[in-house]
């Protein structure tokens, strides 16, 4: 049996100018970070004569083009393993909340398909292959910031040039904000976010017409992501606090429905209790509340009493790996 084991991500500034609605007009910079909630996915050779798919769904067909799940589907077409094969994927944390998950799994995807067909494949490569699979075959309106992170991995500055061309650099941050930030950086759950094509794809739709808001909202967010590399580069922690919370502040002017009444009233909260500044993970209205608190036991108190619960994490330093093959 092969294994291999993609992180799920939180984005730290620039989120939305990964998308190619802005990046191939302006082109974009976000800084993304792996964290370790992972993405598993297993292949093994059985004795049928068929495809044994094993996710959220269990699906045995005979051929690749029976295959519901979109993703499985065409990656087998562009991987010809099968049949014969069972396949089988399962998540520290469910899709819907906000963590990369479609991304990281089809990198995982990919990942193992390689390996089983014992084929060589580089970060970047598969990286591009994954955002190729998702945005071009299938058509979903996502950037590429989940597919490079998850096959990169660490906390990384990526930069998107409107060639398409994508620049990958860790930050350059001591082991110290590392810590730092892994202490103070606290993840809540606010319940399933609503589907983020319909956001992104309104976010791509205004883009591609200059919309002036959108462009303006997007090239701050983008300034902001530069704003913040500086800042946690020289170890000022509190500054990428309250930058946090001015980033914030851009991405809910962006889309109707980015935010909703109990978030904005948990991020208050959060506030009051000493957060100094915070984001929604992901595309919005749901999902995993990031807040960074300089007494992170008071906001714990608080958000629990809210309701909340969080989740603990570290970074993730591997990107995509295989664990096991036997």
């Amino acid at each position: 049996m092969l294994i291999t084991r993609t992180p799920l991500r939180i984005s730290i500034g620039g989120g939305g100018t990964d998308l190619p609605s802005y990046y191939e007009r302006d082109g974009g910079f976000v800084i993304s970070a792996a964290i370790d909630r992972y993405v598993y996915i297993a292949l093994n050779r059985t004795f049928t004569d068929d495809y044994f798919l094993k996710y959220s769904a269990i699906e045995r067909v005979s051929t690749v083009d029976e295959i519901n799940h979109p993703i499985i589907r065409e990656a087998l077409r562009r991987h010809d393993i099968g049949p014969a094969v069972e396949l089988v994927s399962v998540a520290d944390v469910p899709s819907g909340t906000g963590l990369g998950s479609s991304g990281s799994f089809t990198v995982g995807l990919l990942r193992a398909l390689h390996a089983f067909e014992r084929t060589p494949v580089g970060m970047e490569a598969i990286a591009e292959e994954a955002f190729d699979l998702e945005a071009n075959i299938l058509g979903q309106p996502g950037g590429k910031q989940d597919q490079y992170i998850a096959a990169y991995g660490g906390l990384t500055a990526f930069t998107f040039g409107t060639d398409g061309s994508v620049g990958v650099a860790p930050l350059a941050v001591s082991d110290e904000t590392m810590f730092d930030l892994e202490t103070h950086l606290l993840l809540f759950f606010t319940g399933y976010s609503r589907s983020s094509a319909a956001m992104l794809g309104d976010q791509t739709q205004r883009t591609q017409q200059a919309d002036a808001d959108m462009i303006e909202s997007l090239d701050r967010t983008k300034a902001l992501g530069f704003e913040i590399q500086s800042v946690l580069e020289a170890g000022d922690t509190m500054a990428f606090a309250k930058l946090m919370h001015e980033h914030w502040v851009a991405k809910r002017r962006r889309t109707d429905g980015m935010s909703n009444t109990n978030i904005d009233q948990w991020y208050e909260i959060a506030r009051n209790n000493g957060a100094i500044g915070g984001k929604l993970v992901g595309a919005g209205a749901g999902g995993f509340l990031m807040v960074y608190a300089e007494d992170p036991a008071r906001v714990r108190r608080a958000m629990t009493e809210a309701g909340l619960t969080e989740m603990r994490t570290r970074f993730d330093l591997d990107g995509s790996v295989v664990m096991s093959r036997d």
